[in-house]
């Protein structure tokens, strides 16, 4: 399939739309205008061709597929991304924008969005419950999937799904993007109380970790986070004052399930990951990062595509790390020093 120019639309002064023309339209006007020195003129090369996935059967949907259907009725796309402003320079057009610190949770307690805040972010996306809803953003979905485990709680679990590769993979195919806001009607959602199946709480963890609970704790940060070398990543907020992890806890680092074009693995890839680390899914599985949204990425992935039991622990490290009296595990005997 060959690449199609890329595209942005915008109703800013100034910015003007780029319309595709047809690749092969293209050779054959520059083998006619080009001077002729012998080397044949060549097309441009083919982009393989991306798996069209069936949004009913497949928590994923491709590029190829949500490209074809941008303009399908009840389809709500979504985006979620970390860095400030990326959605207002150039969107999947018809997305809207989803900040996950502020919209998804509540801004004062430390808590997702409550049925009321949730109800209105819902109504305001347009999304009701035949929606399907395709959520994507930078950074291999980070917090696309934070915002999958968030809905799933408000009884959306099989309406949302993620575009795989996200933002990354849309751009670097030269899909179209657009500036706009797009108009969307309200919806009539109203949430009810967030279920309780898809959160761990502190105590189901330290349970765990007393052996009192017959579970597997999967940290997903980084190794050096795990072996307690380093509290947090350089740069972030929210710490906690104790290095390592949860007793009992094994680590598979969240980026491992993702391709280098950003989509996941196959699913005998990612079983055959987990499995190396003991987890197969034969007991229910607590995920666990910082502060639960990179677990969110490794949840969807355990949950939604292998199908495994797992619950998201949001309150993750700087819950269980600041916590006093707890065991923990401290490989590399790292001390907080009070900065």
């Amino acid at each position: 399939m060959p690449v199609p120019a890329r595209r942005i639309v915008s109703n800013s002064p100034g910015v003007c739309p780029v319309s595709r023309f047809p690749v092969r339209l293209l050779a054959i006007l520059a083998a006619t205008l080009l001077p002729v020195t012998g080397v044949a003129a060549q097309e441009p090369s083919a982009r393989p061709e991306a798996v069209v996935n069936d949004p009913k059967a497949s928590p994923l949907v491709s590029t190829v597929w949500l490209e074809n259907n941008l303009d399908a009725k009840n389809l709500r796309i979504v985006e979620v991304s970390v860095e400030p402003g990326v959605f207002e320079r150039g969107h999947i057009p018809g997305a809207q924008n989803v900040v996950w610190h502020t919209d998804l949770v509540e801004t004062v307690s430390r808590d997702i969005a409550g049925p009321e805040k949730f109800t209105a972010l819902a109504r305001r996306l347009g999304i009701d419950k035949d929606s399907t809803v395709v959520l994507y953003g930078d950074n291999n979905n980070w917090f696309a999937a934070w915002g999958a485990w968030v809905l799933a709680q408000y009884g959306l679990v099989d309406n949302v799904k993620l575009l795989d590769g996200g933002r990354r993979k849309w751009e670097a195919e030269k899909r179209p993007l657009d500036t706009r806001t797009p108009e969307v009607a309200a919806s009539g959602f109203t949430a009810s109380a967030p279920s309780p199946a898809l959160r761990a709480r502190f105590g189901d963890v330290l349970a765990v970790a007393k052996r009192e609970r017959d579970e597997q704790i999967l940290d997903i940060r980084s190794p050096d986070e795990f072996s307690g070398k380093i509290i947090a990543p350089a740069g972030v907020q929210e710490l906690a004052i104790r290095a390592g992890h949860i007793p009992g806890s094994v680590n598979v680092p969240w980026a491992k399930a993702v391709n280098p074009d950003g989509t996941l693995k196959s699913p005998a890839e990612l079983k055959a990951l987990y499995a190396a680390a003991g987890i197969d899914g034969t007991k229910p599985i607590i995920t666990s990062c910082r502060i639960g949204e990179r677990s969110s990425h490794s949840w969807f992935v355990l949950s939604r595509v292998l199908g495994y039991s797992v619950r998201n622990y949001d309150g993750s490290w700087t819950e269980y790390g600041n916590a006093v009296g707890v065991p923990v595990v401290n490989l590399a005997g790292t001390i907080w020093g009070g900065k």
